[in-house]
């Protein structure tokens, strides 16, 4: 009897012990279709029975108790007869005398059984040959060229054994909801116990896994700190001691005084973390533990280890994997063709996936990492080398710039265009001119002058009488834009003034409507807004160039909403954030970059400094002596509001006491994420204008804001934020001539060594910042909105610019050959490239 058809026989007897009441599976009987079609095809039952059973168990649970007992007997003899007709042979009817069936026992040949103790674990059954499938179906074999991943790895959990719904259920908090998950659910570390270092032998900067015993475990109380004093809570310390025999280890952790209730004396725990030194002595600060399992100790393997959640335990966890991996692993088909396999050096992916769960050794671990990641990367090139092809596939209107006329435009502008401001004019010109749509993204630091070169843009396209759209994210950066906009674009020779216009949501409905019709009617040429610009009533007589700033702050579909405003429109997307050569490469690889990285002339250096919290007064007099001297002066917060759970500085409390204890003879405004839009701009606005002397904020002034007058920019718990904001931030003063000043208040005296901190304190250069920010943090400032294929990357790390370029090159290779995977060797690369990507399309701005 086929396997399949003998599954379905345990099935139907357990359903029989249980009253046909429809829980021999969880879910119903129905459920089991899910895989049970695929493998009785497989394994050769006849399409006529395969289609019985899937119309019997559809309509199963709707059916009397006694009318599903009949139809489970009828089904069952009619199954017989198909199979005694296929045979030469008779078929004997069926034993039922199973006992003790369970969904897993069911399902058993979906896993091997587990190892008993001091017994060999039982191999799992070969499976037997099937049959060529029938002409005109597709064959589903693992190892079948049209097939995709074997239709079993879509069961459910609880197939296996030890998995019942409660645990199914836990597991699904990790994203596991089938076997085939599993495949892909590395570990986050492993602990080498093949390559012990005992603790005498440690050094200073090691990244170590140390295994010991708990000796001592102490949480104190820190007090008389500047930040425990602002806050009114103290911090306190969480110190362990281990021993191996060989020597001690300090282990610390800030805030965390729940660890002293989990460690205990004699305990044995693996401790991972970076070696650092404190009063001469070595010590691991924050460092990853958890228990030791004794059985590992001495079987000198590398161990995985998973990320975990409530209720599931580490030799639990692993225990299952193992089972999964070892058997489906080897039964999965190579989805990279073998040419690019043998071109890019990597091994198969049955060996990758078996080494990177349970490797042999670090060499081994090395190459499987290297291979999934290869994949991962190759996969996010093949979706935007197709984003990229999509877009120019379509027809734009062309604008030509005649040499004497942009000549003529340059010369008008009241100061010299940069080197990259020329050569990003340059790139948009020949974009305009090239009759496919533009889809540039232009990248320059804070202050390097993006402005001009959108108005430049914008220039060129009314010039032939078409209209322009800029979007920006904030009501008062689109007024900034609007006043910068104006006197590059009108005036004698250029735009009317009234063909330039300012759309906010807060516009009066007047003003709206009258904006509206001019657009309509192509009278208006330039519109500078905000989402307003998305709302249904704003129509185009002809609008030919979109143009977005600080695009990562802008859904795909606001953005999608303002294409649709006109028929394949250029489009020009602008940001302050410089994005590294790895990113350029793969997230925003659709994307044509032109990059400006020189500063207008006469621009001065902003002077950083770090400063312990005890260090306070010294910005406070700067801030004071800046006023004094007429300019202004913002204070950076990274709370709203005190929260119980962290010791961090917060903008509300801090504003007033700032107010009635540090600056009484001072204005001190105060700005937050939790104002309303219009809120949020009539306080710039009055900042602006010089109503308050000091401005406390959260990051909401991060972006674009244009404040001359303000020369001192001081950041409180400055070790919680990334470089890229950090550079940002700083970006918001340094914008006349005085000299700036950025000072860097970490949260604590043990942070003022921070590595991003000392970076900030060394260079103005904001891609040198932005690499590193990326090698610290990776990529989730970077990515913004464009999150789709990115932010679920397992193995490969978007800062490997070596294996980017690798990947990139193999896929340029390959898609110039075949770029919609029609020959039969590319058919289960394609399969896996549709399931990285999922339903979404992907982000072409």
């Amino acid at each position: 009897m086929q396997p399949s058809l003998e599954k379905l026989r345990k099935l139907f007897r357990l359903e029989h012990d249980n009253g046909y009441q429809d829980r021999a599976v969880i879910g119903g009987l129905v459920k089991i279709l899910d895989f049970w079609e695929a493998e009785a095809r497989i394994g050769g039952v006849s399409e006529e029975s395969v289609q019985a059973v899937s119309a019997c168990l559809r309509s199963y649970h709707d059916m009397a108790q006694a009318e599903r007992a009949e139809s489970l007997k009828k089904l069952w003899k009619q199954i017989q007869g198909q199979a005694a007709t296929r045979s030469d042979t008779p078929t004997e009817a069926p034993s039922v005398s199973s006992s003790d069936l369970s969904p897993a026992a069911a399902a058993q040949d979906l896993l091997p059984p587990p190892a008993q103790p001091n017994r060999p674990a039982p191999q799992p059954p070969r499976p037997p040959s099937p049959p060529r499938p029938e002409k005109g179906r597709a064959d589903l074999r693992p190892g079948g060229r049209t097939s995709q991943t074997p239709i079993a790895l879509n069961a459910s959990l609880t197939v296996l054994a030890g998995v019942g719904p409660r645990h199914a259920q836990t597991l699904a908090k990790l994203g596991l909801h089938t076997l085939g998950d599993m495949l892909y659910y590395f570990p986050r570390r492993y602990d080498d116990y093949s390559q012990l270092k005992p603790i005498h032998r440690l050094f200073y900067g090691d990244e170590v896994t140390v295994i010991g015993t708990v000796q001592t475990v102490t949480s104190r109380q820190v007090r008389g700190g500047a930040s425990s004093i602002m806050v009114g809570k103290s911090p306190s310390i969480t110190e362990a001691i281990i021993n191996d025999g060989t020597g001690s280890l300090r282990l610390t952790w800030f805030n965390q005084p729940w660890i002293a209730n989990r460690l205990q004396s004699g305990d044995s725990i693996s401790v991972s973390g970076k070696i650092d030194q404190y009063l001469g002595r070595l010590v691991i600060n924050s460092p990853d533990w958890e228990p030791v399992e004794v059985e590992n100790l001495h079987t000198n393997r590398i161990v995985p280890i998973y990320p975990l959640t409530a209720n599931i335990a580490q030799k639990w966890l692993r225990a299952r994997m193992k089972d999964v991996i070892s058997y489906w692993a080897p039964r999965l088909t190579d989805h990279l063709p073998a040419s690019i396999r043998s071109a890019a050096e990597l091994p198969d992916l049955n060996k990758a996936l078996l080494q990177v769960h349970f490797p042999d050794n670090q060499e081994s671990l090395c190459g499987a990492r290297q291979r999934l990641a290869f994949d991962e990367i190759f996969f996010l090139q093949m979706g935007v080398l197709r984003q990229k092809r999509d877009w120019q596939a379509a027809a734009a209107r062309i604008f030509a710039a005649p040499d004497d006329w942009l000549e003529a435009r340059i010369r008008s502008i009241p100061f010299a265009l940069t080197g990259a401001q020329q050569r990003a004019v340059a790139d948009i010109r020949n974009d305009l001119a090239s009759g496919k749509p533009m889809n540039r993204l232009l990248q320059g630091d804070v202050g390097s002058g993006k402005t001009v070169v959108a108005a430049l843009a914008a220039a060129i396209v009314t010039e032939a009488s078409a209209q322009a759209a800029i979007m920006a994210p904030t009501g008062i950066l689109a007024e900034q834009h609007f006043r910068n906009l104006g006197q590059l674009l009108t005036g004698e020779g250029r735009l009317r003034v009234e063909s330039v216009r300012l759309l906010l949501s807060d516009s009066s409905e007047s003003e709206k409507e009258a904006i509206r019709a001019g657009l309509a009617d192509g009278n208006i040429k330039v519109v500078i807004g905000t989402h307003a610009l998305l709302e249904e009533p704003v129509t185009f007589a002809d609008l030919q160039l979109t143009v977005i700033d600080e695009q990562h702050r802008f859904g795909v579909e606001q953005r999608a909403a303002l294409r649709s405003k006109a028929t394949n429109p250029h489009l020009l997307v602008m940001t302050a954030t410089p994005i590294p050569r790895s990113l350029a490469l793969t997230v925003y690889g659709d994307l044509d970059l032109s990059v400006m990285d020189e500063m207008p002339p006469g621009r001065q250096q902003i002077e950083t400094h770090v400063l312990t919290p005890r260090e306070r007064e010294r910005a406070y007099s700067l801030i004071r002596s800046q006023v004094a001297e007429g300019h202004q002066a913002f204070v950076i917060y990274p709370l709203i509001e005190e929260s119980e759970k962290s010791d961090m500085l917060a903008a509300t409390a801090e504003q007033t006491r700032l107010q009635q204890e540090v600056f009484p003879n001072l204005k001190v405004g105060l700005l937050h994420g939790r104002l309303r839009p219009d809120e949020k701009d009539a306080v710039m606005l009055r900042f602006r204008d010089g109503e308050f002397q000091v401005l406390v904020s959260t990051t909401v002034v991060e972006v674009g804001v244009d404040i001359p007058n303000a020369t001192v920019m001081l950041i409180e718990g400055a070790d919680r934020f990334g470089l890229a904001q950090l550079h940002q931030l700083r970006g918001r003063v340094g914008r006349g001539a005085a000299q700036s000043y950025c000072l860097l208040v970490p949260g604590h005296d043990n942070a003022v060594e921070n590595e991003r901190l000392a970076a900030m304190a060394e260079t103005n250069d904001g891609f040198v910042l932005a690499e590193r920010d990326l090698q610290q943090r990776g990529p989730g400032e970077f990515l913004g909105t464009r999150q789709s294929g990115y932010a679920g990357l397992r193995m490969a790390s978007l800062t490997d610019v070596h294996m980017i370029e690798k990947a990139r090159f193999q896929a340029q290779a390959l898609f110039e050959r075949d770029a919609d995977l029609q020959m039969p060797e590319n058919q289960l690369l394609a399969e896996a490239l549709r399931r990285f990507w999922g339903a979404g399309k992907g982000d072409v701005s």
